[in-house]
Protein backbone atom coordinates (compact mmCIF):
# COMPACT_ATOMS: atom_id res chain seq x y z
CA UNK A 1 0.00 0.00 0.00
CA UNK A 2 2.83 2.44 0.87
CA UNK A 3 0.61 5.15 2.31
CA UNK A 4 1.87 7.63 4.89
CA UNK A 5 -0.14 7.92 8.13
CA UNK A 6 0.20 10.56 10.82
CA UNK A 7 -0.68 9.74 14.41
CA UNK A 8 -1.90 12.07 17.16
CA UNK A 9 -1.42 10.86 20.74
CA UNK A 10 -2.95 12.28 23.89
CA UNK A 11 -0.31 12.61 26.60
CA UNK A 12 -2.61 12.79 29.64
CA UNK A 13 -2.28 8.97 29.99
CA UNK A 14 1.19 8.88 28.47
CA UNK A 15 2.29 5.39 29.57
CA UNK A 16 -0.86 3.74 28.25
CA UNK A 17 -0.89 5.73 25.02
CA UNK A 18 2.77 4.84 24.39
CA UNK A 19 1.65 1.21 24.50
CA UNK A 20 -1.15 2.03 22.07
CA UNK A 21 1.34 3.73 19.75
CA UNK A 22 3.48 0.59 19.72
CA UNK A 23 0.45 -1.55 18.79
CA UNK A 24 -0.65 0.95 16.13
CA UNK A 25 2.85 1.11 14.66
CA UNK A 26 3.03 -2.68 14.49
CA UNK A 27 -0.39 -2.86 12.81
CA UNK A 28 0.56 -0.18 10.29
CA UNK A 29 3.83 -1.92 9.41
CA UNK A 30 2.05 -5.25 8.95
CA UNK A 31 -0.10 -3.62 6.28
CA UNK A 32 2.60 -1.63 4.50
CA UNK A 33 1.72 1.78 5.92
CA UNK A 34 4.51 4.21 6.71
CA UNK A 35 4.24 6.08 10.00
CA UNK A 36 4.96 9.72 9.28
CA UNK A 37 4.73 12.30 12.01
CA UNK A 38 3.67 11.37 15.53
CA UNK A 39 2.35 14.38 17.43
CA UNK A 40 1.75 14.42 21.18
CA UNK A 41 -0.95 16.73 22.49
CA UNK A 42 -2.03 17.39 26.10
CA UNK A 43 -5.40 15.68 25.78
CA UNK A 44 -8.30 14.80 23.53
CA UNK A 45 -9.48 18.40 23.09
CA UNK A 46 -6.26 19.20 21.23
CA UNK A 47 -6.54 16.20 18.88
CA UNK A 48 -8.60 17.89 16.12
CA UNK A 49 -6.17 20.75 15.54
CA UNK A 50 -3.23 18.35 15.34
CA UNK A 51 -5.17 16.08 12.94
CA UNK A 52 -6.07 19.03 10.74
CA UNK A 53 -2.39 19.97 10.44
CA UNK A 54 -1.23 16.38 9.88
CA UNK A 55 -3.70 15.70 7.10
CA UNK A 56 -2.11 18.43 5.00
CA UNK A 57 0.91 16.17 4.33
CA UNK A 58 -0.24 12.62 5.16
CA UNK A 59 -2.55 10.25 3.31
CA UNK A 60 -4.47 9.45 6.49
CA UNK A 61 -4.25 9.81 10.24
CA UNK A 62 -5.14 8.07 13.47
CA UNK A 63 -5.65 9.37 16.97
CA UNK A 64 -4.90 7.53 20.18
CA UNK A 65 -5.97 8.51 23.67
CA UNK A 66 -8.16 7.89 26.68
CA UNK A 67 -11.12 9.82 28.05
CA UNK A 68 -11.82 8.54 31.56
CA UNK A 69 -15.11 8.70 33.38
CA UNK A 70 -15.08 11.61 35.78
CA UNK A 71 -17.43 12.82 38.46
CA UNK A 72 -19.28 15.07 35.99
CA UNK A 73 -20.42 14.82 32.36
CA UNK A 74 -17.39 16.85 31.17
CA UNK A 75 -15.67 13.87 29.57
CA UNK A 76 -18.81 12.82 27.72
CA UNK A 77 -19.41 16.31 26.36
CA UNK A 78 -15.76 16.67 25.40
CA UNK A 79 -15.66 13.25 23.75
CA UNK A 80 -18.75 14.01 21.67
CA UNK A 81 -17.30 17.32 20.51
CA UNK A 82 -13.95 15.77 19.62
CA UNK A 83 -15.50 12.88 17.71
CA UNK A 84 -17.83 15.20 15.80
CA UNK A 85 -14.88 17.37 14.81
CA UNK A 86 -12.87 14.32 13.71
CA UNK A 87 -15.75 13.31 11.44
CA UNK A 88 -15.82 16.84 9.99
CA UNK A 89 -12.05 16.71 9.35
CA UNK A 90 -12.43 13.47 7.38
CA UNK A 91 -14.92 15.20 5.11
CA UNK A 92 -12.88 18.42 4.86
CA UNK A 93 -9.69 16.60 3.83
CA UNK A 94 -11.36 13.62 2.10
CA UNK A 95 -8.94 11.38 3.99
CA UNK A 96 -9.62 8.64 6.54
CA UNK A 97 -8.98 9.10 10.25
CA UNK A 98 -8.80 6.09 12.54
CA UNK A 99 -10.35 6.69 15.95
CA UNK A 100 -8.37 5.02 18.72
CA UNK A 101 -9.67 6.97 21.69
CA UNK A 102 -10.83 4.79 24.57
CA UNK A 103 -13.95 6.30 26.09
CA UNK A 104 -15.48 8.67 26.85
CA UNK A 105 -16.51 7.22 30.16
CA UNK A 106 -13.71 4.67 30.51
CA UNK A 107 -13.16 3.43 34.03
CA UNK A 108 -9.63 2.40 35.06
CA UNK A 109 -10.54 -1.29 34.75
CA UNK A 110 -11.62 -0.71 31.12
CA UNK A 111 -8.39 0.87 29.95
CA UNK A 112 -5.74 -1.86 29.88
CA UNK A 113 -7.83 -4.49 28.06
CA UNK A 114 -8.71 -1.95 25.35
CA UNK A 115 -5.23 -0.58 24.61
CA UNK A 116 -4.32 -3.07 21.91
CA UNK A 117 -7.74 -3.54 20.27
CA UNK A 118 -8.44 0.21 20.03
CA UNK A 119 -4.98 1.00 18.67
CA UNK A 120 -5.11 -1.75 16.04
CA UNK A 121 -8.70 -0.85 15.12
CA UNK A 122 -7.69 2.76 14.48
CA UNK A 123 -5.20 1.57 11.89
CA UNK A 124 -7.67 -0.96 10.51
CA UNK A 125 -10.25 1.78 10.00
CA UNK A 126 -7.78 3.70 7.85
CA UNK A 127 -7.08 0.60 5.79
CA UNK A 128 -10.76 -0.15 5.28
CA UNK A 129 -11.73 3.40 4.32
Amino acid sequence: MGKRIGIVCGSFHRDEVEQMLAFATDEAEQHGLTIGDVVWVPGSMEVPLALDRLLANHDSAACLGIIEKGETQHGLAMGQAVIKTILELQLKHDKPIGLGIIGPGAKPKHIEPRLEPHARAAIGAVLDA
